[in-house]
């Protein structure tokens, strides 16, 4: 629009070579317009990868854990706690990329648990066992579907395989949630005494010594201010189950992973979820934060296992 009104003026005004002389001046100007327009885009910070948990309002009931890179799995061969097979589920060593979450600072309480059956938002469940019913003991007793309500009915769902493992480990990781030091009843409510191999020897420590679980918080606070990652009770995770991350395959993989068949309640490739963490009745080997087990989503045989819950950030 502009060369057509300057060509107009050139043919029927007197001062055409002006006008003449500033058309040449045009592609200059729009040359330094968009570059100027270049350099202010350019000065912008780029959006953030991972939200930022500072920036978020967090209830003091859960923790963040900010996004990125962690180091899941292990090269070991492990006792299965149930079958006593020898598996290497745990392999290969993969780097994996997650999203900001949040996750539950302590496990779900039996007090907590009922509550939610008293509103009708879960089905009754209790543990086996006298000893385990206190209304800070962690929840014994469910099955993945009950746990899974829980924590729906909390506005919240169970952490993936993946979450809980970095929340455990941390990014590098570390063996347990306090680093890599040994497993003790300082640190941990596990059987410090017994091993994989021999569960109910003499001299077992059940609950380190109690033969029970612990309030939970009784010990102290791993990474990212989590308490009982390790020991005390088994943890339902989201996942089902595969004989390990190799054979998973891209299920396993990528960014914030979340196993085979996610999203079903039932799973045509397996049988079992998994739980994590180890408990008060299994050695330090069982509460290693790449350690697996995995189990009937139906908890049918019967074991005494927890859960906590997880949160991603909208």
């Amino acid at each position: 629009m502009v060369s057509l009104i300057s060509a107009i003026l050139l043919q029927t005004n007197p001062l055409r070579s002006v006008f003449a002389e500033q058309e040449q001046w045009l592609p200059k100007k729009r040359f330094f317009f968009w570059l100027i327009v270049a350099l202010v885009i350019g000065s912008c910070h780029p959006p953030a990868l991972y939200k930022n948990c500072h920036d978020l309002l967090i209830l003091d009931d859960m923790v963040c854990i900010s996004g990125g890179f962690f180091l899941r799995g292990s090269e070991r061969e492990s006792i299965d706690e149930d079958s006593r097979h020898l598996v290497r589920d745990e392999s290969p060593v993969q780097t994996i990329e997650l999203s900001t979450f949040l996750i539950d600072r302590y496990e779900v309480t039996y007090g907590d648990y009922q509550k939610c059956v008293k509103a009708g938002g879960c089905t009754a469940a209790k543990p086996n066992y006298r000893g385990y019913s206190d209304e800070r003991q962690p929840m014994l007793g469910v099955n993945w579907y009950q746990a899974r309500d829980y924590c729906r009915w909390r506005g919240k769902r169970l952490p993936t395989e993946a979450e809980w493992e970095k929340a455990a480990r941390g990014p590098d990781g570390e063996l347990y949630p306090w680093g890599n030091e040994p497993a003790n009843c300082d640190r941990a409510v596990i059987d410090e005494k017994s091993t994989p191999e021999n569960i109910l020897g003499a001299g077992s420590h059940k609950g380190c010594g109690t033969g029970v679980t612990a309030p939970v918080g009784s010990r102290p606070a791993g990474r990212y201010g989590l308490y009982d990652m390790a020991g005390n009770s088994w943890e339902w995770v989201d996942d089902w189950y595969s004989p390990s991350y190799g054979e998973c395959g891209r299920d396993c993989q990528g960014k914030d992973p979340r196993g085979p068949c996610a999203d079903l309640d039932r799973c045509t490739t397996t049988k079992y979820k998994i739980v994590r963490g180890g408990s008060w009745w299994w050695p330090a080997e069982s509460a290693l934060g790449s350690n697996r087990r995995p189990h009937f989503a139906d908890n049918q045989p019967f074991h005494h296992f927890g859960f906590r819950c997880a949160r991603g950030i909208d």
